[in-house]
């Protein structure tokens, strides 16, 4: 077993990981249970983080909400992805506190690594980021013209985004595929998680792949066993619904997953909170890669140049949601690990 390589400390909670094909490091910070001061920042070799791609980006505060333009500032970012095309995306379900999506906030926004600056905020319309909805994970085709995004909100969907005329449509919404498991228990610690009332998480389609040619989608939904895919083919925006419906292929049991990776040598992570762990799919089953109580709900991945994949430790289960008596800004990590070690 590889490893755990610590890469960086956080004082907030962490979700989102992002490298680039230069081996620069992006992460992300949602606004769930505090005002994070900060929502996407470079990590620096030192650890240290930068704001990125600016401060003015990062400065919508809960306090500043009618003093900020929402589709200028981001709100509650998910997710952030380095595409093949010299491109960030950030992932703005504007949705603070997981809760409400604020009018004009949910986004996705294109940042180019060569000059550091904003070159596109395409909007998510309120038929596509419905109220209940949380966008949460992004791929990008290899051609870079289509956006993959997973609502893990009340009513799961895969939303599938031109991203050259910025148009969006909720695909596979509602279908079995893109919903929670209702017979499925989140465990962590040995136990069951659950808040004060009594709630699990109940999260929907969640995790999300792409194979390396862009031919195949893979998802899950977070309170899930099930792995999911299809051909990107019948994502097409003119492909019938129930055409599309008939061609998600259910390719097998996994276990409760936040995050999908496909490498770029074909192999597909999925990381385990239940046992501190990021397992790979072996095409029938799930096999540990590597394990460290460290990990405590490991969630995004990445995958460095050098086929170091990258995973954030977002401690979901350590913060106030689950423990009232814990303050809304908890202690996060982000560490590395190398596969073929």
């Amino acid at each position: 077993m590889p490893p755990l390589i610590p890469i960086a400390r956080f004082d907030h909670q962490v979700t989102g990981v992002a490298v680039t094909p230069q081996g620069r490091v992006f992460v992300n910070f949602p606004r769930w249970t505090e005002d994070a001061p900060v929502s996407v920042a470079e990590v620096l070799p030192d650890g240290q983080l930068v704001p990125y791609p600016d401060a003015e980006w990062n400065a919508w505060r809960n306090e500043t909400a009618f003093e900020k333009a929402l589709d200028r500032h981001f709100v509650c970012v998910q997710a952030v992805h380095a595409d093949r095309h010299g491109g960030l995306w950030v992932v703005d379900p504007g949705a603070p506190g997981n809760e409400r999506v604020l009018p004009g906030a949910a986004k996705l926004v294109r940042i180019e690594l060569g000059d550091d600056t904003v070159s596109r905020v395409i909007p998510m319309p309120e038929d596509v980021a419905l109220q209940g909805s949380y966008l949460n994970d992004i791929r990008i085709s290899p051609d870079g013209k289509t956006g993959y995004i997973t609502d893990s909100g009340a009513k799961g969907a895969i939303i599938v985004v031109d991203l050259d005329s910025g148009a969006s449509f909720r695909a596979l919404d509602g279908h079995p595929s893109t919903q929670l498991e209702k017979d499925v228990v989140v465990q962590v610690d040995g136990h069951p998680l659950r808040r004060p009332d009594g709630r699990q998480p109940m999260f929907a389609s969640d995790g999300i792949a792409l194979s390396e040619d862009g031919s195949l989608l893979y998802w899950q939904a977070l309170t899930g066993r099930t792995l999911y895919a299809i051909e990107t083919a019948r994502l097409a925006r003119d492909v019938p619904e129930q055409v599309r419906a008939t061609a998600v292929r259910r390719l097998g049991t996994t276990h409760v997953a936040d995050g999908l990776l496909m490498s770029r040598d074909g192999t597909l992570y999925l990381t385990s909170p239940t046992d501190n762990a990021v397992t790979c799919w072996t095409g029938d089953t799930t096999r540990v890669v590597v394990q460290d109580d460290r990990l405590r709900w490991p969630d995004t991945m990445a995958e460095g140049p050098d086929g170091a994949v990258y995973v954030t430790a977002s401690h979901i289960q350590d913060t106030c949601w689950f423990k009232p008596d814990a303050p809304p800004a908890i202690r996060t990590a982000l560490f590395s690990f190398q596969p073929r070690d």
